[in-house]
């Protein structure tokens, strides 16, 4: 679970600048389907249409997007805490919703559900709540990664399955950019009970959390007021220097060690750093713009800035993926000059709003 928030030093605006207009329209109050009622077409979010640099980010950020969608409820109003990402040494946050944004907004607890028989048992009984239930799975029996893992590989991916047909064999889950569904051999992989499984008694149970609506979510005025002041205190959660400088100087050892393991390596070291960087930042401009739609004065520059990050981190992707295959030395050195001059175009002038 994620740590309180902290409080806001005295003094401190607690909400961005007005005008704002008398009444907004956005929905909410969504109660969650009964179940079985998502096993139909689900139109992706607009997040994941159109035109975007990163069209996925991570299975955690998309999953929520298009549950939250499924819900009815609009994701862009959560997205006040992409502000806090920061280089971590080895790679940038691994941005997720924070559990408690997610209450406040919409009024969806996210639970971790003790599965002390079979996860079979236990997702038919949240599901049948009318729960959702969001577990980590084998990303081999999950046919939507046909492009990627299906039954080529065996990655670590969380999936939300809020329909489950025991007798069918069949289910339907939330993951990446939208809604899949799967049965047969690939249900009873998902669920462990294919024959070499029985053979692992050591196996341990995965990570397994529920998402249930507790209450009416926000709607309208009240939805983006609440935004905005997570925003606020997410901002007083802003990292103390530019993690974009902290990376460039820890990246020439990078680049040794991308040079030394090559094209194998690149792809995973990629997906933790420019990625989630560029993914982070595209998703921190549309939540701006977002906020600029609901009245509160924001100027442009800033969401243009944070989009910069995302189309740079891109271009260094591009640009390093052809050095390393080439087996050359790029520091990416105007990259990181881009990259740089972006992030202060963003987070100290949208701090400088109302801190």
């Amino acid at each position: 679970m994620n740590p309180s928030l902290p409080p806001l030093p005295p003094g401190a605006s607690t909400a961005l600048p007005l005008p704002r207009p008398v009444e907004l329209s956005a929905r909410g109050g969504v109660a969650a389907p009964a179940p079985g009622s998502r096993l139909h077409d689900h139109v992706p979010h607009a997040l994941h249409q159109g035109e975007r640099v990163w069209r996925e980010t991570n299975c955690y950020i998309d999953l929520w997007i298009e549950l939250l969608h499924g819900f009815g409820l609009e994701p862009r109003a959560a997205f006040g805490f992409t502000v806090t990402q920061d280089f971590e040494g080895d790679q940038f946050t691994f941005f997720k919703f924070p559990l408690e944004d997610l209450d406040r907004l919409y009024g969806t607890q996210v639970q971790e559900l003790a599965i002390y028989d079979s996860l079979e048992a236990r997702v038919l009984a949240q599901t049948s709540r009318g729960h959702t239930v969001l577990v980590e799975v084998d990303g081999y029996y999950l046919p939507n990664t046909h492009a990627t893992s299906y039954r080529l590989d065996h990655p670590k991916t969380t999936v939300g399955i809020d329909f489950i047909d025991p007798a069918a064999r069949r289910l339907g889950y939330f993951h990446h950019t939208g809604y899949h569904r799967l049965d047969g051999e690939d249900y009873d992989g998902v669920f462990r009970k294919l024959p070499q499984f029985a053979q692992q008694p050591a196996l341990l149970f995965p990570h397994v959390e529920f998402a249930k609506q507790a209450r009416p979510a926000l709607e309208g005025t009240a939805l983006a007021d609440q935004s905005a002041e997570l925003l606020c205190a997410h901002l007083q959660r802003r990292p103390l220097t530019n993690p974009i400088a902290q990376w460039r100087g820890a990246f020439p050892a990078h680049l040794d060690m991308l040079l030394e393991r090559g094209e194998a390596f690149f792809h995973p070291y990629s997906f933790n750093l420019m990625r989630q960087l560029g993914a982070n930042f595209e998703l921190l401009s549309k939540y701006l713009l977002w906020l600029s739609a609901q009245g509160f004065e924001i100027p442009r520059t800033i969401p243009d800035a944070a989009q910069r990050i995302a189309s740079e981190s891109m271009v260094m992707q591009f640009r390093l993926a052809r050095a390393i295959a080439r087996g050359c030395r790029d520091a990416c050195e105007d990259c990181f000059d881009v990259l740089e001059s972006a992030y202060e175009d963003t987070l100290p002038p949208l701090a400088a709003l109302v801190l």
